[in-house]
C-alpha cells in the first residue's frame, strides 16, 4: 500500500564494477532521478548529444534488473499473506453457512409465532385508517358548519344593514376558510358570492351616502341659521357687557358715591337648551359633543351615514376613491349654493344664502375634526378660498347696484354675522371684511343722502310752533332720549316745550345716522372707528343739516315769531350736538373724556348765526319803525326832558314786551346776543341821526335829553339782570357804548381829554374821529343865538375847548 506522503529521495549506491568514476556518477544520478520520479529528459538529451546512448540504455537495463529482484522479494512476501487470507476466508465461509442455517431456522420459528400478530396488525392498520378518514370527515364537516354559520351571520347582518359586520364575516370567509373549504360546491359558492356581497354593500352604502348628500343640504341651511343666531346672541351679550363696563367707567370718572360693582353671572340657559335640543350643541355643532357624528337633535345634523360609508369603503379598500368622490360632490354642492337666482332679489334671499354657506362650512369643520382623515385641512381651506372668492365677487356685484343705505346695511350686518360665525370655526374672513371696508364710503354717501331727504321733509313740515307734550312718555321720547332738557326735574303735563317738533325729528334722524354708521363700522375688522363715524357725523351736521337750516332760514322765515322759534330750536340743537358726539363715542367704545377733550365748535353755527342775524334784523326793522319818532325831537330845545324822548319810550316798551315773550323759549345767551345787536343798532341810529344832514344843529339841552334816553336804555339793560349774569348785563350796556361815549364827550367840561390817548382808550374807544368832528360842529349853546363864532357875546369856555378839539381833529385829518 503506497503512502500518501511524497517518497523520500533515494540515493542508489555506486556499483564498484564500473570502469570509471564518471560513468558511476552518471549511473548514480540516473538511479537517483528514477527513484525520485524526476524527469529523465536531460539525461536522454545528454546521451544523444554525446553519442552514448548505449551507456544510457545499459544503465537503464541495469536499474531494471536491480528492481526486478526487489519485486520478486515483495511478491514473495505478499503471496504468503494472500495464502493466509484465503485460509481465513474459507474458515469464515463455513461460519457464514452456520449462521445462515441458524437464521433460517430462527425465521421459521419467528414466522410461526408472529403470524397471528401480523393479522392483528393488519386489522389495526385498517382500523386506524378508517379512524383517520372519520376524523378528516368530522373536521371537514366542522369547517363546513363554520362556513355555513359565517354565511348565515353575514346574511343576518346584511338584512339588518349592519354592513361592517357583514364585511368582517366575508373577509373571514375569504381569508380563513376559502382555501381550506373541503366542499368544492361550497367553495365555488363562496368564490361567486363574496364579490357579489361586497358589490351589494358598496352600492347600498353609496346609495345611503348619496341620500345623505341630499339630506345634508336641507339641514345645512337650518344649521347655518342657528349658528348665525348664536353668533348674534353672543354679539349682543358682548355689547351689553361693554355697555355695562362703559357705564361703570363713567360712574368711576364722575366719582359718584355709593357705586357698588358686582359680577353678574350670565344666564346661559338658552344656550344649554339650544345645545340639548338640536342646536349647534355644546361643541359648536349639532352633535351635542358626541364623537363620530351622532344625531343632532331637531335639525338632524347626523354624520353617521357619511362616516359609515367612509368606514365601509376603508374596509373595502376603496378609501382613496371615496375621499375623492366626497370632495368632488361637496365642491359641486358648494358651487351650486352660489347660483344666485335672478328671479328673486338678493335682498330677499341673502339670509338664506349666507345661512347655507355657514352651515356648509360648519359641517365641513366637523368632518375635518372627527372624520379620521376623510377630508384634509388643505382641502377644506381650498373649499373656503373658493367660497370666499365667490362671495366677494357676489357682494361686489350686489353692493355696486344698491342705492339704498338700509339695504346695504342689512346685507353688511348679515355678512359680518357670517364672518363671526365662521371665525369661531377657524376660517379666515379678511377678504369679506375688505369688501365691507371698500364700500364704507358708498354706504355713508347713501346714508347721508337719505338723511338729507328726511331732514328736508322734517323741516318742510315745521309749523314754527312750540311743541306740546301731553304725556310723560312723549317727554321722555322727545326730550330725555336726546338729553336736551335744561333741568333734571320732570315738568308738569301738558308741557309746552321751547322748541318746535322739528328738533326731535332732526335729533331722531341724526341719532339713527349715528347708530347705522356705528352698526356698519362695527365688526368690520376695525377696532377703533370713532374717528370715521365722527368724520361723517361732522359732515352730516356741518354740510347737510346746517345747509338745510340755512335754506329754511332764508326761504321760510317771514316774521319775528318764526325767527325766534328757529333761534330757540338752534339753542336746543346745540345741546343735542353734544349728545350726538357722546352717543357716537359711547356706541364706538370710546371714553367720554376723550370726546370732551376733542370737542370743537358748534357744527350748526352758520345756521345759528344766520337765524340770530335774521331775528336781529327783524327786530331792528321793528325798532326802526319806533325810531322814526326821533325825527320829532326838538334839537333846539331850551329845556331838557326828564322823561326822555317819545321814541325811546316806545322802543323800551317794545323791548320789554319782546323780552317777556322771548325769555319763554330763547336761552339767556341767545336773547343776550339778540338784544345786544338791537341795542347796538339803536345806538347806531342815534349816532346816525346826530350825524345826518336832517339835524343841522342841536343844543346841549337836546343832548341832555339824549343822555336821558341812553340812560333809560341802560336802565332797561340793567333790569334784565335776573335773566343774565352780571357780566352779560355789562355786555348789553356795552352795545350802547358809542352813543354813550358821544353824549359824554358832548356834555363833558373837558372835551380836550379826547386827545389824550390813555383817556380816549378808556372812555372814548368806540368813537370815530370824523363822527366826533361832524357831530360836535352841530352843537350850539343854549339859547337862540348861541354859536361857535368868535364874534358877539363872550364865548363859553367849554364851547371854546370843544371848538379847539374840532380844529385839532380837522388839522390832524
Amino acid at each position: 500500500m503506497q503512502s500518501s506522503k511524497f517518497p523520500r529521495r533515494k540515493v542508489v549506491p555506486v556499483n564498484g564494477n564500473d570502469e570509471n568514476s564518471a560513468d558511476k556518477l552518471e549511473q548514480l544520478l540516473i538511479f537517483s532521478a528514477i527513484c525520485n520520479n524526476e524527469d529523465l529528459g536531460p539525461f536522454i538529451r545528454k546521451a544523444f548529444i554525446s553519442g552514448k546512448t548505449e551507456t544510457l540504455i545499459y544503465h537503464l537495463r541495469h536499474f531494471a534488473r536491480t528492481k526486478e529482484s526487489e519485486i520478486e522479494e515483495m511478491c514473495k512476501e505478499h503471496y504468503q499473506d494472500f495464502i493466509v487470507a484465503v485460509d481465513d476466508l474459507r474458515s469464515l465461509l463455513s461460519d457464514v453457512d452456520y449462521i445462515k442455517y441458524s437464521l433460517s431456522d430462527s425465521n421459521s420459528k419467528f414466522q410461526s409465532v408472529a403470524l397471528p400478530l401480523l393479522s392483528s396488525l393488519d386489522s389495526f392498520v385498517e382500523t386506524r385508517n378508517v379512524s383517520k378518514n372519520l376524523n378528516l370527515a368530522i373536521e371537514s364537516v366542522k369547517t363546513c358548519v363554520q362556513v355555513t354559520e359565517l354565511c348565515s351571520r353575514a346574511n343576518r347582518h346584511l338584512l339588518s344593514d349592519n354592513y361592517y359586520m357583514a364585511l368582517k364575516c366575508v373577509n373571514t370567509l375569504e381569508k380563513e376558510y376559502l382555501d381550506k373549504t373541503p366542499s368544492f360546491t361550497l367553495k365555488r359558492m363562496l368564490e361567486k358570492k363574496i364579490p357579489e356581497i361586497r358589490l351589494h354593500i358598496e352600492r347600498k352604502v353609496n346609495k345611503e351616502f348619496g341620500d345623505w348628500l341630499v339630506d345634508i343640504r336641507a339641514v345645512t341651511r337650518n344649521l347655518g341659521q342657528l349658528a348665525i343666531g348664536q353668533a348674534l346672541a353672543a354679539r349682543q351679550r358682548e355689547e351689553d357687557l361693554r355697555m355695562k363696563q362703559r357705564q361703570a367707567e363713567e360712574q368711576s370718572r364722575l366719582s359718584l358715591k355709593g357705586c357698588i360693582y358686582a359680577l353678574e353671572e350670565d344666564d346661559d340657559d338658552d344656550d344649554d337648551e339650544i345645545g340639548a335640543g338640536g342646536g349647534i350643541g355644546e361643541d359648536g355643532y349639532g352633535n351635542n359633543g358626541s364623537g363620530g357624528g351622532g344625531a343632532g337633535g331637531i335639525l338632524g345634523f347626523d354624520l353617521t351615514p357619511l362616516y359609515r360609508a367612509y368606514h365601509i369603503n376603508q374596509t373595502l379598500g376603496l378609501v382613496d376613491g371615496f375621499k375623492k368622490y366626497y370632495f368632488e360632490n361637496r365642491k359641486l354642492q358648494l358651487t351650486s349654493d352660489f347660483q344666485v337666482s335672478s328671479l328673486t332679489p338678493f335682498l330677499e334671499s341673502h339670509q338664506a344664502f349666507f345661512a347655507q354657506i355657514a352651515g356648509f362650512f360648519v359641517v365641513e369643520d366637523r368632518v375635518l375634526r372627527t372624520g379620521g382623515g376623510l377630508i384634509s385641512k388643505v382641502e377644506v381651506d381650498n373649499l373656503w378660498e373658493i367660497a370666499a372668492s365667490k362671495m366677494c365677487s357676489i357682494l361686489e356685484e350686489q353692493f355696486s347696484g344698491m342705492q339704498t343705505a338700509n339695504h346695504l346695511l342689512l346685507i353688511k350686518d348679515n355678512v359680518s354675522l357670517l364672518g363671526i360665525t365662521l371665525r369661531r370655526f377657524g376660517y379666515p374672513i379678511d377678504a369679506l371684511l375688505d369688501v365691507l371696508n371698500k364700500h364704507r364710503d358708498k354706504y355713508h354717501e347713501l346714508l347721508l343722502s337719505d338723511c338729507q331727504i328726511h331732514i328736508a321733509e322734517a323741516l318742510a313740515a315745521d309749523k314754527f310752533e312750540q311743541m306740546l307734550m301731553k304725556k310723560e312718555y312723549e317727554y321722555s321720547m322727545n326730550v330725555l332720549s336726546f338729553q336736551i332738557q335744561t333741568s333734571d326735574i320732570v315738568p308738569a303735563f301738558p308741557y309746552l316745550a321751547p322748541f318746535s317738533s322739528t328738533v326731535p325729528e332732526c335729533c331722531r334722524i341724526v341719532r339713527s345716522f349715528i347708530e347705522d354708521s356705528v352698526s356698519f363700522m362695527s365688526y368690520g375688522g376695525q377696532l377703533e372707528f370713532y374717528e370715521v363715524v365722527k368724520k361723517y357725523l361732522d359732515r352730516l351736521l356741518n354740510e347737510d343739516l346746517d345747509e338745510a337750516l340755512l335754506k329754511l332760514i332764508n326761504t321760510s322765515i317771514h316774521g319775528v315769531n318764526q325767527a325766534m322759534q328757529v333761534a330757540a330750536n338752534m339753542a336746543v340743537l346745540e345741546r343735542a350736538c353734544d349728545f350726538f358726539f357722546c352717543h357716537a363715542a359711547k356706541l364706538s367704545g370710546v371714553p367720554l373724556r376723550m370726546v370732551e377733550r376733542s370737542r370743537k365748535q358748534f357744527p350748526l353755527r352758520k345756521a345759528r348765526d344766520a337765524v340770530e342775524e335774521m331775528l336781529s334784523g327783524l327786530l331792528k326793522a321793528k325798532v326802526d319803525g319806533f325810531m322814526t319818532l326821533i325825527d320829532n325831537v326838538n334839537w333846539m330845545t331850551d329845556e331838557p326832558s326828564q322823561s326822555g324822548n317819545e321814541y325811546v319810550n316806545e322802543v323800551i316798551m317794545y323791548l320789554e314786551i319782546l323780552v317777556s315773550s322771548a325769555q319763554q323759549i330763547l336761552p339767556a345767551q341767545v336773547l343776550k346776543r339778540v338784544l345786544q345787536r338791537v341795542l347796538s343798532h339803536i345806538s347806531d341810529m342815534i349816532i346816525g341821526t346826530l350825524a345826518s344832514d336832517s339835524v343841522k344843529k342841536f343844543t346841549v339841552n337836546a343832548i341832555t335829553t339824549i343822555d336821558v334816553d341812553i340812560h333809560l336804555l341802560e336802565s332797561f339793560a340793567e333790569s334784565q339782570a335776573p335773566l343774565f349774569p352780571d357780566g352779560d348785563v355789562d355786555q348789553l350796556k356795552t352795545a350802547l357804548a358809542e352813543s354813550r361815549q358821544m353824549v359824554n364827550l358832548l356834555l363833558s367840561n373837558h372835551p380836550e381829554n379826547f386827545l389824550n390817548l390813555v383817556i380816549r382808550e378808556r372812555s372814548y374807544n368806540t368813537l370815530d374821529r370824523k363822527k366826533v368832528v361832524s357831530i360836535s360842529e352841530k352843537l350850539r349853546e343854549d339859547g337862540l343865538f348861541g354859536t361857535f363864532s368868535t364874534h358877539g357875546p363872550k364865548q363859553n369856555p367849554k364851547m371854546k375847548l370843544l371848538e379847539e378839539l374840532i380844529n385839532i381833529l380837522k388839522d390832524s385829518d
